[in-house]
């Protein structure tokens, strides 16, 4: 789920952006010399959330330069070393301090004092401060999909008549067939019924639309439950997706195989959401 959130004291300043992903997945760009806090960090946001990407930015608000110390013993070391080369080979020329200014080496950042309970404290509000964002989209997310799942329950309402009188239709469909091609007196009435059961039964969607009806009860209960619900919710919709895509192969009426495209309509548009929730 998308959201930002940020906080910072006397000393730092973190800002958390997460956007949707199917797993957790975390960016942290700090200092430096704060990277031995990195694993405890890491920590602190799968403590929080369960899934999404993470990008997290932490930086000092203290614009006092940072002091260098020079490494005397490896200047000399160094010095030392060009300067036996230099008398053994016979070479001329000067060691100068220009020269040792090239070893990035002898010159050493001195590492600011990081106060770790100061910083988590901060980033736990930083996070705190996502995680409030993410609540609020998160409600009207959910008020979304339930309005969603309103309407492929009228869908679903809709369809269910034509469940009624499919041995009717197909007795009618085979019997004005059978009338095109052969006379009245020819067509076995017994006949015809049990072969137009038959075609109803293999062609009846009855089932797939009681379990629709479940699954959607489901839906709105674990809708109800909160927390971490984004894969239950995305196991059933595969499951009311599985009962569409039967109904359409079943479909032998054009009311019902539009009926059915609205279904998959609405079903795309909830398993887009879906993503976005924890």
């Amino acid at each position: 789920m998308t959201g930002f959130g940020s906080a910072s004291n006397y000393d730092i300043t973190v800002e958390v952006r997460s956007l949707n992903h199917r797993f957790i997945d975390i960016s942290l760009k700090m200092p430096p010399y704060m990277s031995r806090h990195e694993i405890p960090l890491r920590n602190i946001i799968k403590e929080m959330f369960q899934r999404g990407r993470f990008d997290v930015f932490i930086s000092t608000n203290n614009d006092t330069a940072v002091p260098f110390t020079i490494n005397k013993r490896l200047a000399s070391d160094i010095y030392s070393s060009w300067k036996t080369l230099q008398n053994e080979l016979s070479l001329p020329g000067e060691i100068t301090i220009e020269m040792l200014s090239g070893y990035r080496e002898i010159l050493a950042e001195e590492e600011p004092d990081v106060d770790a309970e100061a910083l988590y404290a901060v980033f736990r509000e930083a996070a705190a401060n996502l995680a409030a964002m993410r609540i609020r989209e998160g409600s009207l997310l959910i008020q979304e999909i339930g309005e969603r799942i309103a309407v492929l329950n009228d869908i679903v309402a809709r369809i269910a008549p034509f469940t009624a009188d499919h041995a009717v239709r197909w007795r009618e469909k085979i019997l004005e067939r059978l009338k095109s091609a052969l006379d009245e007196d020819m067509i076995d009435d017994n006949r015809l019924l049990q072969e137009a059961a038959l075609m109803a039964d293999k062609l009846d969607i009855s089932e797939e639309i009681s379990r629709i009806k479940n699954h959607l009860t489901q839906f709105r209960e674990i809708l109800k439950q909160g927390n971490t619900i984004g894969k239950k919710l995305d196991f059933l919709l595969q499951e009311i997706n599985r009962e569409v895509n039967t109904i359409s192969c079943k479909a032998d009426d054009y009311t019902v195989s539009n009926l059915v495209v609205e279904m998959k309509t609405e079903t795309e548009k909830i398993r887009e959401q879906i993503q976005n929730i924890q």
